[in-house]
């Protein structure tokens, strides 16, 4: 039985890719006779509760990444099907995550810079991420799912709040209305940069801030927050935008506030678009980058997707079949690999959304498909109007994203097990933002596992269980 092999520990390769290519399996087990109408309204319910709640929160992601919002919205709905058909999670959503960010924003950068063209960035995204997603496959059947949980969770913790930081800072002039100052006034700098450049970028700006992007960016910012404590069901990220973008199309016509069309122009709602590997001229500093960026995708990926699917199996409760890390580890190979070929880009577990999925009742993957499915539909009919949104409001969902990924009760338990963990929470949370993503995570594990080698009594025992980064 594939619940039974499932449950026992797969000790060969032969035997994992079997259990790989099982697609009905005991992720659907909950599906059953007696109950297949109710679980099958459960499971579209939560879909489309999640569908309206991603579309806007997968355009920020994209383009706080360099990317255009429609990406962002064929990256999540891929990222899910893919996921559900061949990932190891019954309740886990997959999506474009903060944690991204900064990682692909880089790429973005740097390769649009030496290509001159943000299309040749993007094709050797793919390549990387192609690269990422085969290493993922491998690491699938060889068993390694179970060292993903060796990652200590001060470090998890520490790179989460150094994510939300940069992302914070680093996108902070959306809401301030000064994202494209520097075509405005003819200067050829680009105001979006690193952490340090945007910060130094947007306070040489300052005088060109306007007021009226602010309000819309902090009204999105305030409303989100303020419809999710009322009820979690409420797609709150959707409500808010389109109540701001109503108010800048009347009310706040003429006041200068700059909208998404205004640098991306018209949203097409032809999503699927073949985007083949582009490999740039070969040389020592390309492959060090391929190395670099293809390490980051995997640790990213790897990680974050497993954490979540362990958290995602305590929020359901589950009693029955719990998560298979290595078939996760396949999954979120494929994901990597063919998300990105059709005009998307690397995707992973996404906890919030999870969250919200189980919480509205999804029982099954079935809940994934139904995500991704309808999350295509409502961006192919509302797809004209997405393009009038102001970025003051992606700015604003960019921060409350931010401010849901520090977690006062995670780092109160990371304090908890002693003043050596809270350290390396801190080391990990500054550096992320000041240097780049995998040299504040590796320089961080280094330190950590050499202390605790050379300075056993640093290690406290310690009751608290691995954290997830946030979406």
């Amino acid at each position: 039985m594939v619940q039974q092999s499932e449950r026992q520990a797969t000790t060969t390769w032969r035997e994992r890719l079997k259990l790989f290519f099982t697609l009905y399996d005991s992720r659907f087990e909950d599906l059953e006779k007696h109950n297949w109408k109710t679980t099958l309204y459960r499971d579209f319910s939560a879909g489309l509760i999640v569908a309206m709640t991603a579309i806007p929160m997968a355009m920020g992601f994209a383009m706080a990444m360099g990317l255009r919002p429609e990406q962002g919205i064929i990256a999540g709905a891929l990222a899910c099907i893919i996921g559900r058909t061949f990932g190891g999670s019954k309740y886990q959503v997959y999506g474009p995550t903060a944690a991204f960010i900064p990682l692909i924003a880089s790429l973005i950068a740097k390769y649009t810079a030496i290509t001159g063209s943000a299309e040749q960035a993007h094709g050797f995204l793919v390549v990387v991420s192609i690269i990422a997603g085969v290493v993922l496959m491998i690491m699938g059947i060889s068993g390694l799912g179970k060292y993903a949980k060796l990652v200590p969770n001060s470090i998890v913790v520490g790179f989460t709040v150094g994510i939300a930081i940069a992302i914070a800072l680093t996108n902070f002039e959306d809401i301030l209305g000064i994202e494209t100052v520097a075509d405005t006034i003819g200067q050829d700098e680009d105001i979006k940069g690193g952490f340090l450049h945007n910060i130094s970028a947007a306070l040489h700006h300052l005088n060109f801030i306007n007021i009226w992007s602010v309000v819309i960016g902090l009204s999105t910012f305030f409303l989100t927050r303020y419809l999710l404590k009322v009820s979690i069901f409420i797609p709150a990220p959707l409500i808010s935008i389109a109540a701001a973008t109503l108010a800048s199309a009347t009310l706040l016509k003429d006041k200068g506030i700059i909208l998404i069309r205004d640098i991306y122009g018209t949203i097409p709602n032809n999503f699927f678009v073949f985007t083949p590997p582009i490999m740039p001229e070969f040389s020592a500093t390309l492959v060090v980058d391929i190395v670099y960026f293809v390490t980051a995708i995997v640790f990213v990926s790897g990680v974050e997707s497993l954490l979540c699917s362990s958290m995602a199996d305590k929020l359901a409760n589950n009693k029955r079949t719990p998560f298979n890390a290595d078939k996760e580890f396949w999954g979120q190979g494929l994901v990597q690999i063919i998300t990105p070929l059709l005009n998307g880009f690397p995707c992973t577990g996404a906890l919030a959304r999870t969250a919200t999925s189980i919480k509205a009742g999804a029982v099954t993957p079935f809940a994934g498909y139904f995500k991704g499915v309808l999350k295509l539909v409502l961006a192919f009919y509302v797809a004209p109007y997405l393009e009038i949104v102001p970025m003051a409001c992606i700015g604003g969902i960019l921060l409350w994203v931010a401010s849901n990924m520090i977690k006062p009760a995670e780092i109160k338990e990371v304090k908890a097990a002693g003043r050596f963990e809270l350290a390396m929470l801190v080391y990990t949370a500054a550096m992320v933002p000041l240097t780049d993503f995998l040299t504040g995570v590796l320089s961080a594990l280094i330190i950590y596992f050499v202390a605790i080698k050379l300075f056993p009594s640093l290690k406290q025992e310690s009751t608290i269980k691995p954290t997830v980064v946030a979406d």
